[in-house]
């Protein structure tokens, strides 16, 4: 796994521990533990930052960060995997999030007009958020599933190509 480029991609510890949000968990973040990245870890970190970005709720740093504190996984990258769900990003992947569960729960989705208001969101509530949730969940679980063995599947394979590299090496001698 291109290890280098993880640590250069991912967010520093300080600015991690100095976050204002993440301060809520104050001693937990000196554990070595989920600041390392190792090929135990950074697949779990993957599982725990995409599951995450499937949530939808506010704060999904907190959670990503609260889920590698208690599965013992790579911090930085589960926080910088939940960044995939953005202003951009967001809406379409609600929307096939919804779609998802409006298929699975065999619902005729709803054709509707956000409008951000409360009123709105209580009217709307009962009908969109059954399908929506569950297709959030199904989702989220799969792409994490997914990362995981992915990246548990790249790290062995460069560990692999490492010390294949290496044999080589020793025979050319």
């Amino acid at each position: 796994m291109p290890k280098k480029l993880l640590k250069r991609l991912t967010p520093k510890p300080e600015t991690l521990r100095d976050h204002k949000y993440l301060r809520i968990f104050g001693g937990l973040l000196n554990n070595p533990n989920i600041w390392a990245l190792s090929r135990r870890s950074t697949p779990g970190a993957f599982a725990v930052g995409l599951f995450a970005a499937w949530v939808p709720m506010p704060f999904q740093m907190v959670l990503a960060a609260a889920l590698a504190i208690v599965f013992n996984v790579n911090l930085p990258v589960a926080v910088a995997l939940v960044w995939i769900t953005n202003p951009i990003t967001m809406p379409p992947m609600f929307y096939l999030a919804y779609r998802l569960g409006a298929k699975i729960l065999s619902v005729p989705p709803q054709h509707f007009h956000f409008e951000l208001s409360w009123s709105w969101l209580e009217s709307s509530f009962t009908t969109i958020a059954p399908p929506f949730l569950l297709g959030c969940l199904v989702i989220g679980c799969f792409s994490a599933a997914v990362g995981y063995f992915v990246v548990q599947g790249a790290w062995k394979y460069s560990i692999y190509r490492h010390w294949k590299k290496k044999r080589q090496h020793r025979i050319n001698k």
